[in-house]
């Protein structure tokens, strides 16, 4: 990629008593190089910076060139946020996986949800999965150089033929050879296997389970781990994808497959290394593994141990709710309807507390057109639709998840503040277990 294409990446936040700061940098200036270098991105910026001695160049907010000469102490932080992680643009998607998500969505929705991520430098900055078809020879030497591990990448079959059918993509069978390159260099990935019942399930399981495996027993394995995830599927699919969705007997297949080879993995190096995603169990209507299956949570990103993990965070902040409140509030928890089971122990206790009354709305998303719905995937219109004619009470609490990142708009585009507005009730936004807790107790 040339210079020409790096453009000046935009400062959006300057942190308090920062060096930024103190020099004067303002938002809405734009850094052009560091030490002569234009950065590419977030990870070229960090990589420069760790210097002791700076030399930037920027463009103030009327565009005005600036140099600036900054004394510093090695790997300390400038204070800096920009727009965007990338500063030359996106590496968008090659294939046309038919289980895609983006593809999934109807027309008319915010210009971002259909942008297809295939980077590797979002996959080692935030943990996004890729799928490794559209690296160039330029970004393998610049993954080696820099060691920019670990990376997540979409595996979904190791062999060469069910991997291709799946990724639309001739390229998508070199992934044994990839794996090699990253075993040969010490470099490590985690991996995920979308589970497409009749195409990539069954003995085609077993076989990239195994030979991922084979990729985890060195000292410092190429495959850290593996996450195994159903597809999920809404009504604005192609209809000639060829998916089928995951039954409640496919599901109990599936995991009892799974928990088989778990426990030769356990034998052969004491690790679980394959994980099944936590929706797994919802689908199969059966117990969650105990929180000691999850080890460290190498997948959480992925929905493995996410619950466990939620209810035993509850479990320890729920000491101190109080006995009763000094003032009655009675709320409403909107929740996917996948989770309704298992947070049931949260509503159960949170009704212990005297004056406080909180009732669970477990909500299957019709917009997706899903019989079994995820928190994440809810829409304004999904939660508009089931409460428009219910008593609320106070408030509803919204899982801070069905927003877009550091915003207040559902998938749909609906906003916060239309859906009060409709219901007439005041909106509560919860994100973790401790701003759960203070929130409803009315402290948040």
């Amino acid at each position: 990629m040339s210079e020409v294409s790096i453009r000046p990446a935009l400062i959006t936040a300057v942190l308090p008593d920062s060096i930024a700061a103190e020099i004067g940098f303002e938002i809405g200036d734009r850094l052009v190089s560091i030490n002569g270098q234009r950065p590419r991105d977030l990870i070229d910026y960090q990589f420069l910076c760790a210097d002791e001695v700076l030399a930037l160049e920027v463009l103030d907010t009327a565009g005005k060139p600036h140099q600036v000469e900054i004394e510093k102490d090695y790997d300390e932080d400038l204070g800096l946020e920009f727009e965007s992680a990338l500063f030359d643009g996106l590496m968008q998607c090659n294939n046309r996986c038919p289980f895609c998500f983006i593809d999934q969505q109807p027309p008319g929705m915010r210009q971002t949800l259909y942008l297809k991520d295939d980077d590797y430098r979002l996959s080692f900055l935030y943990g996004s999965y890729l799928t490794l078809t559209n690296v160039s020879q330029r970004e393998w030497d610049r993954i080696e150089q820099m060691r920019l591990s670990p990376l997540f990448v979409s595996v979904h079959a190791t062999e060469p033929d069910i991997r291709s059918q799946l990724l639309k993509n001739p390229r998508a069978g070199q992934l044994l050879e990839q794996l090699r390159w990253f075993q040969e260099r010490r470099l490590q990935i985690h991996a995920q296997v979308v589970l497409c019942p009749g195409i990539n399930d069954r003995d085609h399981l077993t076989r990239t389970l195994l030979d991922l495996f084979e990729f985890h027993q060195d000292d410092v394995p190429a495959v850290a781990s593996v996450a195994v995830v159903p597809v999920g599927l809404t009504r604005f699919r192609p209809s000639e994808d060829e998916l089928i969705p995951v039954s409640r007997e496919k599901a109990q297949e599936v995991i009892a497959q799974v928990q088989d080879l778990q426990a030769k993995f356990r034998q052969q190096v004491g690790s679980t290394f394959a994980w099944l995603a936590d929706e797994w169990f919802l689908l199969a209507h059966q117990e969650l593994p105990p929180e000691s299956h999850y080890e460290d949570y190498p997948q959480l990103g992925n929905g493995v141990g996410s619950i466990r993990q939620f209810l035993k965070q509850f479990q320890s902040a729920a000491r101190k709710l109080p006995k009763q409140l000094a003032q009655p509030r009675r709320l409403t928890w909107v929740v996917g309807n996948a989770v309704e089971q298992a947070f049931q122990p949260i509503l159960d206790r949170f009704n212990q507390v005297q004056g406080l009354e909180v009732s669970m709305v477990a909500i299957a998303s019709q917009y997706w057109g899903q019989t079994m719905t995820v928190t994440g995937l809810l829409t304004g219109q999904d939660i508009l639709h089931t409460l428009k004619e219910r008593e609320l009470g106070d408030a509803i609490l919204l899982p801070s998840l069905m927003l877009k990142h550091n915003d207040t708009c559902f998938l749909d585009d609906m906003t916060v503040a239309d859906l009060s507005q409709q219901l007439q009730t005041p909106m509560l936004i919860v994100g973790d277990v401790e701003h759960l807790i203070e929130t409803v107790m009315g402290e948040g």
